[in-house]
């Protein structure tokens, strides 16, 4: 279990749900007939982009807010992890609102393509990928668990390429005097690295 807490399992998981149900988001939910004038009857098929409006979005925020829990300080986490519970309740209420009715949500989508506002009657059902975004956001879920569950072993962030704060810009040589850093050669267009010439060439 504490390897599964980890920064890289944890964020592998959540990515997988996510793209899963991003996936899943562009795949037909939902099909149907609808008793119209203009459509006669016709038959229409839905994805579930169109019948739950901005999953996609919300696939996209639960993975960014994914890898800001793994990438940011304490507080960041925590503004991370909130996001990334509303986020994933949002997308379970698009989901299950086209679960539970697929009628009421094809509806819409048809009087569109026909250019009116709106609603017309359908008599619909769902095709196996709404039940599939489920599974990825049980997937998620279980990433978020393991997020919480682990955020508190996780280090701080690396410092390592940060610009030094006031009074870091220098550092003791051999002899206490002060030299610049190599953050400081970086900034005024120096390279560090560069010792010059070898003289024994």
């Amino acid at each position: 279990m504490r390897r599964l807490t980890g920064k890289g399992p944890v964020v592998l998981v959540a990515l997988v749900g996510s793209g899963v149900l991003l996936l899943a988001g562009l795949r037909p939910w939902v099909s149907g007939t609808v008793a119209d004038a203009v459509l006669g009857g016709s038959r229409v098929v839905a994805t579930g982009s169109e019948v739950a409006p901005g999953l996609s979005a919300v696939a996209l925020a639960v993975a960014a807010a994914a890898v800001a829990v793994v990438a940011t300080g304490r507080v960041g986490r925590v503004i991370g992890l909130v996001l990334w519970a509303a986020c994933t309740a949002l997308a379970a209420g698009l989901t299950l609102r086209v679960v539970l009715d697929p009628s009421a949500a094809l509806g819409p989508v048809a009087a569109r393509r026909v250019g009116r506002t709106g609603s017309v009657e359908a008599v619909a059902a769902t095709t196996a990928w709404p039940w599939v975004a489920l599974v990825a956001l049980l997937v998620v879920v279980g990433a978020l668990v393991l997020a919480v569950l682990g955020r508190r072993r996780w280090g701080a962030p690396s410092r390592r390429y940060e610009a030094p704060a006031a009074g870091e810009g220098h550092v003791a040589g051999s002899r206490g005097e002060r030299v610049s850093s190599a953050w400081d050669d970086l900034s005024a267009g120096r390279d560090p690295t560069d010792v010059g010439e070898d003289p024994r060439t």
